[in-house]
């Protein structure tokens, strides 16, 4: 609030990107908050996973918002560079230190839950950001006082949302790979298909999927022809849990998340069949 009183008071560009960037952060960690508390409801049969995924969607939320955030400071920043306003610098000094005072003790609160998923880290990354962004506020109060350059203003504002945009556009990019069930970035499906054909009684391996649920929960399906006589001698059940204990050692992918169907290759190949008449 005092740097949103600051920002009106002295007109600068650099504490009004500040004070958005610092009100998204604001928004962003009361969405977390909720988010670490939904997602962790029971499932249902209507929602099988819960609302696992709900801290995915509030995390692109925060990050679109941090995006708008920094290109309107990029926008205004250039403008301002060829028409900069007077800023008063022993105000912008003032609200500035508050700013970074408060950006610390934010920090300080969120330090020790950075890793726990997307929002908290995305949280304390953008803390972090904006304590950056409040000592450009502060520089740029120096330089004006002791210069009189009008333009470090928008050179903050401008500086800060260079750190405003990587960091949006980082989060945006990890949250949609969850979004689209993209691979996990940390399994290799090759190396999955791999192991798997090294098995005895093994012949092939397709229809293999991966993609994350949630933070720390990806997931893993795939079709495992195998030998017809699997089905006959009893092999079938040893042969799936030696593949989920594969996957489970080698790709710390648990075994409620994993699951595969055994077939033989009669059965692979009335799919083709099937997937050739109804593409």
């Amino acid at each position: 609030m005092a740097q949103l009183v600051g920002s009106v008071i002295t007109g600068s560009l650099a504490l009004l990107t500040d004070t958005a960037h610092a009100a998204t952060d604001a928004i962003g960690l009361a969405v977390a908050l909720v988010a670490a508390t939904v997602m962790h409801r029971p499932v249902s049969k209507t929602r099988t996973w819960g609302l696992r995924r709900i801290e995915v969607i509030a995390a692109l939320g925060q990050a679109s918002l941090l995006l708008a955030v920094g290109l309107y400071a990029a926008v205004e920043g250039v403008r301002r560079l060829f028409a900069p306003p007077e800023v008063p610098s022993t105000e912008l000094l003032i609200f500035g230190i508050i700013g970074l005072v408060a950006n610390i003790v934010a920090m300080l609160v969120l330090a020790s839950g950075r890793g726990a998923n997307f929002n908290m880290r995305a949280a304390f990354l953008e803390v972090l950001n904006d304590a950056l962004g409040s000592l450009g506020v502060i520089v740029a109060a120096i330089v004006i006082a002791t210069t009189g350059f009008q333009q470090a203003d928008a050179l903050a504002g401008l500086f800060i949302a260079l750190l405003i945009a990587p960091r949006a556009l980082k989060l945006m990019a990890e949250t949609t790979r969850v979004l689209m069930e993209f691979t996990p970035r940390e399994i290799d499906l090759d190396d999955v298909r791999a192991h798997i054909l090294e098995m005895d009684r093994v012949q092939d391996v397709h229809d293999l999927h991966a993609s994350t649920v949630a933070t720390g929960l990806p997931i893993i399906s795939a079709h495992v022809v195998v030998d017809d006589d699997c089905f006959q001698d009893g092999h079938a059940p040893t042969i799936l849990n030696d593949i989920r204990t594969c996957v489970a050692t080698h790709f710390a992918i648990s075994f409620e998340h994993s699951t595969f169907q055994l077939e033989t290759s009669a059965q692979r190949h009335q799919e083709e069949a099937l997937a050739a008449h109804h593409p």
